[in-house]
């Protein structure tokens, strides 16, 4: 930037922040293009007089541009493909957008209709206790009879326990218990890894409480059917706060686009009262992006975890992740530390990791970008640094980090706060479910798990005979990053080993895998190795995949049950549905079904004079891939299909006709 235009801008933003308090009010701005005025209109000035929160149109022009927008300011509408972006913002942040703006070819205006609709959507009726129009979402009180519901189901493996009050209750006035669900296999004792999960601190942010709890109720019930699930509720804990806020989301079920907390000490005008939640948090508190005034919807509070929901949030934090890391800005964290935090939110598309207050790069920043952009590769979203076009603190990620030294992220979901149904059921829940999963897989030691080679596609037969050998084969892959903001290096796979029933970090024995080409040299190899039963008693068995690259670093283990003199005898399942011409419909469900190889057979019958297609579908990262169809002129369809381990799901669609169907599934 040339000096002329450093002296310009600053001349024009002293100009632009005194406009409004000109008296009398200033008149119109130069002929201009609209919104590219420094210099505050007549009417923008009465504008914030009345609503002290507008909503801002900025058009933009490239997604770099929307990156560093909606990483500073949550939006209310836009994306980036339609290069433009609603945002609700004060008077000083709408003028601090106009400055920067101006040197990034940026046109930011007030929108008066959506500033209209948003003061009209918080001065409803709250008393809804259901969120219409959204069927797909829990309340509050469906989320929490859903978690206490998990418990009474699987009492060895989960817990619900208050962690605290939320403002509200802490005033007498109503409010809520907050809680922690917690899953692992009690049975088995000893300190465990953690993943951390807490969603929806952003009040009208649907998604993450849904995901969250969801996330739950997959692992839970495939607990004892899916390998990985079950040695990972074994020997890890998973923690979920699944309404980090839940006074403010009983206002937004009602359709309020409600974001802090309900404080309501400080009073404003528009009713936007309350503290932000995700800038209360104490580590950096108020060093930027966060505002001082009451009625800014991201208000910081009157001091450093001010809020009973903050700290909540902070104290379990704290009993979930030792302190690894050092005072200093500088210290790093031990390349071995335990566990990992995920703060969820919408929207935007984003996987984000600290630091939020400073470009500066964290010590471990190799590291967290590594799994970052791991993370990203299931979900398909944008993975950077949380940093955006103005710092932001007071963060939950940056607490989570720099007071505990924990791998911790924040996951922007999906492409708007009240999402669709449809979105969120068939797109943002299974990429983000396989997102969690992975996060799960490397909790033992997320800094040096996330830059190893996955053992993906683990195959074996599910039965064998006693005495009898097998071959285990499976994909070392140390290529599954999202590179759409920069590249990892290239790290070539080095070797893969197995383990029967005892695990790598349990003491197990390690026996070597051979490339199915002959030699380790390349980035993705094809291993396996012949397995002998002998020794090993009858029943189910688990065996352990993991795989090294050259530097020596492994990454995370893959699991899947093979049974020793067992029935070989496939076990049918039927389910029933029903589908309208044109629609889909999916078994056991959208999410799918683990499975661990063998036969896949699937036998659809629907009603005379339909036409009802069936499709097998397997995931790869966070895409659902068709791997075998039956497509016939009526409703009697069958698919036989011999799959590799991996997350599969029926899907019937509706050719012709509509009505009820039977899929008998044998595996």
């Amino acid at each position: 930037m040339t000096r002329k235009l450093t002296s310009s801008l600053f001349l024009s933003t002293a100009l632009l922040l005194a406009a409004c308090s000109q008296t009398p009010a200033p008149q119109a701005a130069p002929p201009a293009a609209p919104g590219n005025s420094l210099v505050a209109t007549a009417d923008e000035c009465s504008t914030f007089q009345q609503n002290p929160v507008v909503v801002s149109r900025i058009d933009f022009q490239t997604e770099r541009d929307w990156i560093d927008i909606v990483k500073t300011f949550e939006p209310l509408g836009g994306s980036a493909e339609e290069k433009f972006v609603l945002l609700d913002v004060g008077q000083a942040d709408f003028e601090r957008l106009r400055v920067t703006g101006l040197t990034r070819g940026w046109t930011i205006r007030i929108d008066p209709a959506e500033t209209a609709r948003h003061s009209g959507s918080l001065k409803q009726n709250l008393g809804s206790l259901s969120i219409s129009g959204y069927p797909c979402y829990r309340t509050v009180e469906e989320t929490y009879t859903s978690a206490q519901s998990i418990v009474t189901q699987y009492p060895n493996l989960a817990t619900w326990t208050s962690i605290g009050d939320s403002w509200l209750k802490t005033k007498g006035r109503g409010g809520y218990s907050m809680n922690v669900l917690k899953l692992t296999n009690r049975s088995i004792a000893g300190t465990k890894p953690r993943l951390l999960i807490t969603a929806s601190i952003h009040a009208r942010e649907y998604t993450p409480a849904e995901l969250s709890t969801r996330f739950a109720e997959y692992l839970v019930s495939n607990y004892g059917k899916d390998a990985d699930v079950t040695w990972m509720l074994d020997s890890q804990e998973v923690w979920l706060v699944l309404q980090s806020n839940p006074d403010g989301r009983k206002k937004a079920e009602a359709g309020a686009s409600w974001r802090k907390n309900v404080n309501d000490t400080q009073r404003c005008s528009n009713g936007l009262f309350g503290a932000d939640l995700n800038r209360n948090f104490n580590y950096a508190w108020g060093t930027g992006g966060s505002s001082t005034d009451p009625c800014n919807e991201t208000y910081r509070g009157v001091g450093a975890a001010s809020e009973p929901e903050t700290q909540n949030l902070q104290n379990l934090m704290k009993a979930a992740f030792a302190d690894n890391r050092g005072p200093a800005r500088s210290d790093a964290a031990p390349a071995t530390t335990p566990g990992v935090y995920v703060d969820i939110h919408s929207y935007s598309q984003l996987v984000l990791w600290p630091w939020g207050d400073t470009t500066t790069p964290t010590a471990n920043a190799t590291a967290l970008q590594s799994l970052g952009r791991k993370l990203a590769y299931f979900n398909g979203y944008k993975p950077e640094q949380a940093v955006g076009l103005y710092p932001t603190s007071g963060t939950t990620d940056d607490f989570a980090y720099g007071e505990l030294g924990v791998a911790s992220y924040t996951f922007e979901l999906g492409t708007a706060f009240f999402e669709p149904c449809s979105t969120f059921t068939g797109t943002t829940l299974p990429k983000n479910q396989a997102a969690l999963l992975y996060a799960l897989r490397v909790a033992r030691a997320p800094y040096q798990l996330g830059s190893g080679p996955d053992s993906v596609s683990v195959t074996a037969p599910a039965s064998v005979a006693t005495g009898a050998s097998f071959t285990l084969s499976a994909s070392a892959d140390n290529t599954r990053f999202n590179t759409s903001n920069g590249t990892e290096p290239a790290r070539t796979v080095a070797g893969a080993e197995y383990f029967i029933d005892t695990p790598p970090w349990a003491g197990g024995t390690a026996r070597a895998m051979t490339a199915a080409d002959g030699s380790f040299n390349a980035g993705r190899e094809s291993v396996q190795a012949t397995v002998s039963t002998s020794g090993l008693s009858a029943g189910r068995h688990t065996i352990y995949v993991r795989a090294r690259n050259a530097s020596g670093t492994y990454g995370p283990v893959s699991a899947l049950f093979v049974t020793v003199g067992g029935s070989t005898t496939p076990t049918p399942t039927t389910y029933t549905g029903s589908v309208s011409s044109g629609g889909n419909s999916y078994q056991p469900g959208s999410t799918g079904f683990a499975s661990a190889g063998g036969t896949l057979k699937g036998n659809l019958t629907g009603p005379s004079g339909t036409d009802f297609d069936l499709y097998l579908q397997q995931l790869s990262g966070s895409t659902w891939n068709t791997v075998a169809a039956s497509e016939g002129s009526t409703s009697t369809e069958a698919i036989t299909y011999s799959a590799a381990s991996g997350t599969y799901r029926w899907r019937v669609y509706g050719y012709s006709g509509s009505g009820s169907y039977t899929l008998t599934e044998t595996k």
